[in-house]
């Protein structure tokens, strides 16, 4: 579904990413996982089209996305749930949701894309009239990601939905990650939560200043003596 090859971007002369290159498979979730300040969001902004490519190729869903403006790509299918989440704070939980779906030109479909997302994160339809920034942190996970789900997307990207999230919450969020890929939708999470993206991946890759360094199943990248010594060994 979705094929990255030599990708490429710079901010001015400071390279941020050199020659990345991965894919993802329908009904696949990819994680991609690496330290902080490795490239990994700026991967999933050019992806998306919010940061221009010095070099490379995306392609989704068999067309080309160079030169597509990201308004264009959201309609083609692809959402990102961004790091830090990014809920517009004084408009409600519900106005949230809506905003999304008529970016897409929801209209008829909106009721019932809204009770698919309220059965996934019940805590929204109790909270669908409350002021989106006066949620808790994993709350505000949950609506960011109902949002990006109400766009009816082909692959959700999530941008390091753990961050800043108590061990509790992020159980439940990746349980409800589990389920959207029971449910026949492609993911790619980006995550500095090593292991728990692993242990949910299908396939995974790492990336280290700005280059991919490694690829595997999950379960082969969890025990490897490298990501184990360098990323889970506390």
């Amino acid at each position: 579904m979705l094929e990255v090859t030599q990708l490429s971007v710079s901010y001015g002369d400071l390279g941020a990413l050199w020659d990345v290159s991965f894919h993802v498979d329908a009904g696949e979730l990819v994680a991609i996982v690496g330290p902080n300040g490795a490239g990994k969001t700026t991967m999933l902004r050019a992806i998306l089209g919010l940061i221009p490519s010095a070099s490379g190729e995306v392609v989704f869903d068999g067309q080309r996305l160079t030169g597509s403006p990201s308004h264009r790509r959201v309609q083609q299918g692809i959402a990102l749930v961004p790091e830090g989440r990014r809920v517009f704070p004084f408009m409600s939980v519900l106005e949230n949701l809506e905003l999304a779906a008529f970016a897409v030109g929801g209209g008829r479909e909106i009721p019932g894309r809204l009770e698919q997302v309220v059965t996934l994160f019940p805590v929204l339809r109790e909270r669908r009239a409350q002021m989106a920034g006066s949620l808790s942190g994993g709350e505000q996970q949950m609506l960011a990601i109902g949002r990006a789900l109400m766009a009816r997307p082909k692959l959700l990207m999530l941008d390091e939905p753990s961050l800043g999230l108590a061990p509790i919450v992020v159980d439940r969020l990746y349980g409800a990650i589990r389920e959207l890929q029971a449910q026949g939708l492609t993911i790619l999470l980006v995550e500095q939560y090593v292991y728990g993206a692993l242990e949910l991946a299908n396939r995974a890759y790492v990336i280290e200043t700005g280059r991919m360094t490694r690829e595997g199943s999950g379960q082969d990248l969890l025990h490897d003596d490298y990501i184990r010594k360098t990323y889970l060994v506390v």
